[in-house]
């Protein structure tokens, strides 16, 4: 079946707004681990200079792990997919003849298979956004009970 015109436009149009998502998903990923990594660092710092009982220990020690989990999330979705059949993984295996045609007839499939691609990458960032809440009220919690001197 040949694509109509406006068809084509409407697909070229979706396809440029997924790769824009994925973009969009990998900024924010970026800003993220920088903001988690400066957490991390800076609880770290701060803990050093606390008089650490055992439960802002207990609570501190899960909220590194909690913001080193949500690293690993964040790091796990801006990692290249280079096996994928979609976009530049599957062009790099075809010929110029070859990424045409695929072009031509396939942009619809390449649409489906890179917004499952930015929907994997939100969920992750979503998750990790999360894990990040949930970490930092975590180290708050910890330098309360370290401050306060909760025995």
């Amino acid at each position: 079946m040949t694509a109509t015109p406006r068809t084509t436009e409407d697909l070229t149009a979706a396809h440029a707004e997924v790769k824009a998502e994925i973009a969009r998903t990998d900024a924010k990923t970026a800003l993220l681990l920088a903001f988690v990594g400066a957490v991390l660092a800076g609880a770290w710092s701060i803990a050093r200079d606390l008089p650490i009982n055992l439960p802002a220990l207990v609570v501190g020690g899960a909220g590194m792990a909690v913001l080193v989990a949500a690293a690993g999330l964040l790091l796990r979705s801006v990692r290249p997919n280079l096996s994928g059949r979609h976009g530049f993984p599957l062009w790099a295996t075809l010929t110029a003849d070859e990424i045409t045609a695929a072009v031509a007839r396939d942009l619809a499939a390449d649409i489906a298979g890179l917004s499952r691609l930015a929907v994997a990458k939100f969920t992750g960032l979503r998750r990790a956004v999360d894990l990040t809440m949930t970490g930092g009220a975590l180290l708050i919690l910890a330098a309360l009970l370290a401050l306060g001197g909760a025995a």
